[in-house]
């Protein structure tokens, strides 16, 4: 890993915020990481303790870092918007996390059905063979990858890169609220309903229908979390009969 530049003029807690910043956005100070200890980074950047502190204060402010008192600083989200949502999350109520993808998931699949290209579809038909192959390997983490990708990668269909940055920034909420059906007795975590059924009305350029599948998605998923959370408040009862398409 290559260190940072130093600051080679009067040391503004700005220039420092953004040098920082830049490390986390990059991926070279990845989420759930430790950043390094406060002398290196003094010695780095050419800074006094308390610029750099003022620094990181304003960064954990942001949702961007998370200052561990004995432990460490740790990087909690790769934007201000990741971090925002992270806070607000709290993983404490998913049927908020999808009210929200219910509107961009539906406007997403609507412009992917118009604007996707032939790349876009194939990167989701591999999504989509990964997350099958990922279920029968029982490999949680690669099959959880693969679901995010698949949604992620509609929403990059759709051309629209507010949208796209938008959906991005909801990774650790969306994929919080698929995780927990893993466990559950008969779930079908490569059931040929749903996922397919929106790609195939991606192929087939049909705005309405691509809408519909997102919608039917994430209504049956809400369906299933509020049966189940009242049915069976307990953290691994089994869930209801049926099961959310995802």
């Amino acid at each position: 890993m290559s260190s940072l530049e130093s600051v080679r003029r009067p040391a503004l807690s700005a220039e420092v915020i953004a040098r920082l910043r830049e490390r986390i956005t990059s991926g070279d100070w990845p989420v759930g990481g430790r950043i390094p200890p406060e002398p290196e980074l003094m010695t780095q950047l050419q800074v006094a303790r308390g610029t750099l502190r003022e620094a990181v204060r304003a960064l954990a402010h942001a949702g961007l870092l998370d200052v561990r008192q004995g432990d460490g600083t740790y990087v909690r989200a790769v934007s201000e918007l990741s971090g925002a949502v992270e806070r607000l999350y709290g993983g404490s109520d998913i049927g908020q996390v999808l009210e929200v993808r219910q509107a961009l998931d539906l406007q997403a699949a609507r412009l992917a059905a118009i604007r996707a290209e032939e790349s876009d579809l194939a990167a989701l038909d591999d999504a989509l063979r990964r997350r099958r192959a990922a279920w029968d390997a029982r490999d949680f983490d690669a099959w959880i990858a693969a679901d995010w990708e698949f949604h992620l990668g509609v929403a990059d269909a759709a051309h629209n890169p507010l949208l796209a940055e938008l959906y991005r920034n909801l990774s650790g909420p969306v994929r919080a609220s698929v995780a927990d059906s893993w466990t559950d007795p008969g779930y079908q975590g490569a059931a040929p309903a749903g996922h397919e059924d929106l790609l195939r009305a991606l192929r087939e350029r049909d705005p309405a229908e691509a809408a519909r599948q997102a919608d039917a998605n994430l209504t049956d998923t809400h369906d299933w979390h509020a049966v189940r959370s009242a049915n069976h408040p307990a953290p691994q009862a089994s869930r209801p009969k049926g099961e959310p398409r995802r």
